[in-house]
């Protein structure tokens, strides 16, 4: 696969990298502190990620620039300026000191894709107050679990998210002050549930800017890991010098361009690359208010003139599935499009060649980077199936393995594979502006995370001899389904819940359309039978618990299941069950 390549022809505008001698010379001449002079920053030093995506655009001619533009469910669309952006935020942040919030209080978002969210978490950076994004689609405990490790005192949602998934348990959750519904324009506040509109309209339109530190916490994104509860991966200010330079390098937007990320902004995506990199470029950023349908973004992809599309694997293998999905499709706006999530199949590479005009390019990161770190570039000849190059700025390594899969460290470090196409952990030379600053509450987990100055990936890969990678798999047990990450612990404790179960076991099984989908094996306790009707119960149980799309779709009874011996699920061995 190494020496297929889909040859491109090189672009003439903005900051690219035109082949690989260009690239060379561009990583070796890079640093971090010579990119921070393409932001504005703030006095002293400081910066604000709020400054850098709204208010340094929001004032003057670009004020008129187009920063968000709604599609509506009927196509209609409704368009924000900078300007109007960065005076909405502002009230927001009035809002928070109004309610006396705690200055470095954390404000969490449960919403989806609307106007609000984007508002609530950009108000939320400036006034210095930390945000967490949060899946529309979660079910009330894993919301609740969230909200609790965050201890988030600010909770801005919906009122039918809120009376479904959190009312029932705000007794557990002491720490959650206020409750702001962006679709209750009441007046009159019950039980510290407000009203997000009422207070905006009557909060000021104008706000100074927290001179927050380059160290100073931002952003608390979830992520899941396969044992104990999911993560919360803390994020500074400084990580918008990557949003903006991985922008630039991996996305390639350029001042002017149309640009949608398809990502939930529940999401680290929907977060770093839906609205921070894009917001920090000046670049109009297309916001579909709905879900997935294949004819639908088509039609947004011709009609809104997208220049550059940041979306998933899932969508586009399922638009690869649909009646007409060979016919090429008539886009001269759409300049580069992009996937993350889970590995990129050749096929959708070439498909996109096809049908978009352009391969689909494929990049990889982390919740934990907080950025994109190793990218198909958009003046670069294409290697379909690889994750290709790291960005400028970051310094990548494979890791040698034992027999058990385990990174090899010795003399207080990692031990480092030189040679090409030997399958190690990747890891990343720390020291990235959006490198994750800690898991919250766990100094210990984190540290785990790092041999000496290396940042332990988890993901198994392999380097070709020039220069490139490859996704080999996963190092843990983590799902990965349409892009979003599942721990199989936090489903495994939610069905354990059920009266009838006696153990659980839950792995990722492979799946065309959605890379994977979450099968669980459940041990039933005396005197429960295995049936069908049980079967269809505990996945509703699952769901109600959990949401759809973290519950299994797919649940078999067993007698027993596999243990190491000192009592663990060996899930390996459940993933090899037909």
């Amino acid at each position: 696969m190494s020496g297929d390549v889909i040859h491109k022809a090189v672009p003439t505008a903005g900051l690219l990298l035109p082949n690989l001698t260009d690239y060379d010379a561009e990583c070796a001449g890079f640093s971090w502190e010579h990119a921070r002079s393409w932001l504005d920053g703030l006095p002293n030093g400081r910066l604000n990620i709020a400054h850098e995506a709204v208010d340094r655009w929001g004032h003057g001619v670009s004020g008129h620039i187009e920063a968000l533009r709604l599609v509506h469910a009927d196509e209609t669309t409704t368009s924000y300026s900078y300007h109007q952006l960065s005076e909405l935020t502002s009230r927001f942040a009035n809002v928070l000191d109004s309610l006396g919030v705690g200055k470095d209080a954390v404000v969490a978002g449960l919403l989806g894709r609307r106007l609000e969210g984007y508002v609530s978490l950009l108000g939320t950076l400036k006034s210095g107050r930390v945000f967490t994004p949060l899946f529309a689609a979660y079910g009330p405990e894993p919301v609740r679990q969230r909200l609790e490790i965050a201890g988030a005192e600010v909770l801005v949602t919906t009122r039918a998210a809120y009376d479904r998934k959190v009312a029932d348990l705000r007794h557990e959750m002491p720490h959650l002050r206020h409750v702001l519904l962006v679709d209750d324009d009441s007046s009159q506040p019950a039980g510290n549930v407000l009203s997000w509109h009422v207070l905006l309209d009557a909060a000021s339109p104008a706000y100074i800017t927290r001179a927050t530190a380059r160290d100073d916490p931002a952003l608390l994104h979830f992520t899941s890991g396969t044992t104990g509860t999911p993560k919360g991966a803390l994020h500074v200010h400084e990580a918008v010098v990557a949003h903006y330079a991985t922008g630039r390098f991996a996305l390639d937007l350029h001042p002017g361009d149309i640009y949608w990320c398809t990502a939930d902004p529940g999401w680290v995506t929907g977060t770093s690359y839906g609205a921070i990199a894009p917001l920090s470029h000046g670049v109009t950023v297309i916001v579909d208010e709905e879900e997935f349908d294949p004819q639908r973004w088509w039609r947004i992809l011709e009609r809104q003139h997208v220049n550059v599309w940041y979306t998933a694997p899932t969508a586009l293998r399922m638009l690869m599935r649909g009646a007409d999905a060979e016919t090429p499709r008539h886009l001269p706006n759409l300049r580069f499009a992009a996937s993350v999530g889970e590995p990129l199949n050749p096929e959708i590479v070439t498909w996109g060649q096809r049908v978009l005009g352009q391969p689909v390019h494929d990049n990889w990161w982390q919740t934990e980077t907080g950025g994109i770190m190793i990218a198909n570039y958009a003046a670069c000849d294409v290697r379909p199936g690889s994750m290709g190059r790291p960005l400028p700025g970051i310094d990548a390594a494979v890791v040698a393995q034992d027999p058990d899969g385990a990174p090899i460290i010795a003399d207080g470090g990692p031990v480092l594979v030189f040679e090409p196409d030997r399958s190690g952990v990747l890891a990343l030379r720390r020291g990235w502006p959006s490198m994750f600053r800690g898991y919250l509450h766990e100094e210990e987990r984190y540290r785990a995370c790092f041999s000496g100055n290396w940042y332990l990936t988890g993901d198994i890969v392999r380097r070709d001899a020039d220069g490139w990678y490859w996704f080999v798999g996963r190092g843990d047990d983590v799902i990965k389904t349409a892009g979003h990450l599942v721990g199989p612990f936090e489903v495994e404790s939610a069905l354990m819940e059920h009266p009838a179960v006696g153990e659980a076991g839950v792995v990722g099984r492979p799946d065309a359309m959605a890379g994977e989908i979450v099968r669980a094996f459940v041990v039933l306790k005396p005197p429960y039978e295995p049936t069908a009707e049980l079967q269809r119960e505990l996945i509703g149980f699952a769901r109600k618990r959990l949401g759809a799309a973290v519950a299994p779709r797919e649940l078999e009874f067993a007698d027993a299941l596999p243990h190491t011996e000192s009592g663990k699920i060996v899930r390996r061995a459940l993933k090899d069950l037909p």
